[in-house]
């Protein structure tokens, strides 16, 4: 049954996006991947791949056409960006970068899943927001606006779909485990954030895709609409 159900995972070549590509192939579903480069693992190797730069609308409308045809049963849309300023300086171009890649990106991808899904009588939209989609932080405008959007324009799509049997929901992911957070903090950085996290650890990439990964199959039937934290706590304490 799950090799008969196309899934695409954008932003799946590294980090969370790569955990949830391998755990869906892993069950046997057909993966249809995107990111910013060419695909260049051998470990894992997708039915199709789509190099794509998510701040160019018109590469992102090409890409969404072409996605109509790869009947696509599931979407995970993970890809984003991140652009820290203070409120005041941020630069307007930034910031609409930002949205194009959270944002505008999602939207159009959606937009190619669900006619099929609609033929089907069956999809699930999974998107990842963020923590910083349900409550914000300085210097995080232009990454907190395009969060809560994606949580709105879900809320949105399982409003208008779920009666289609299409689910959507989001996730927000706290502080995870991923080659991003090692690279921007170091460990004394890292133990003084987790001060703040009830769990008092930065949460594993298998943990945030395991929650993807069921909110996006057959075996989640009634929860829509949603922005379900994956965070330690964080956003409890």
């Amino acid at each position: 049954m799950h090799a008969q159900k196309t899934v695409l995972v954008t932003g799946a070549s590294r980090g969370i996006g790569f955990e949830i590509a391998r755990q869906y192939a892993e069950d046997g579903y057909r993966l249809v991947t995107l990111s910013s480069s060419a695909w260049a693992r051998d470990d894992l190797v997708p039915a199709r791949h789509f190099s794509v730069d998510l701040s160019d609308r018109a590469a992102v409308d090409e890409a969404a056409e072409a996605m109509r045809g790869e009947a696509i049963d599931i979407v995970i849309n993970n890809a984003g960006i991140n652009k820290i300023a203070p409120f005041a300086e941020i630069d307007p171009a930034e910031f609409q970068r930002v949205q194009d890649v959270n944002v505008y990106a999602p939207f159009r991808f959606c937009q190619a899943a669900i006619p099929n899904m609609l033929a089907k009588g069956w999809g699930r939209i999974v998107n990842i927001s963020s923590i910083w989609g349900m409550r914000s932080k300085e210097l995080r405008a232009s990454y907190s606006t395009s969060k809560f959007a994606i949580d709105g324009m879900t809320a949105a799509i399982a409003v208008e779909h779920s009666q289609n049997d299409i689910l959507a929901n989001s996730i927000a992911p706290g502080f995870i485990d991923t080659e991003m957070t090692r690279g921007l903090l170091n460990d004394a950085q890292i133990q003084a954030l987790l001060s703040r996290v009830p769990a008092r650890r930065l949460g594993k990439v298998t943990e945030i895709a395991a929650i993807v990964k069921w909110l996006g199959s057959d075996t989640n039937t009634f929860i829509t609409g949603q922005n379900i934290p994956v965070d330690g706590g964080f956003t409890r304490a």
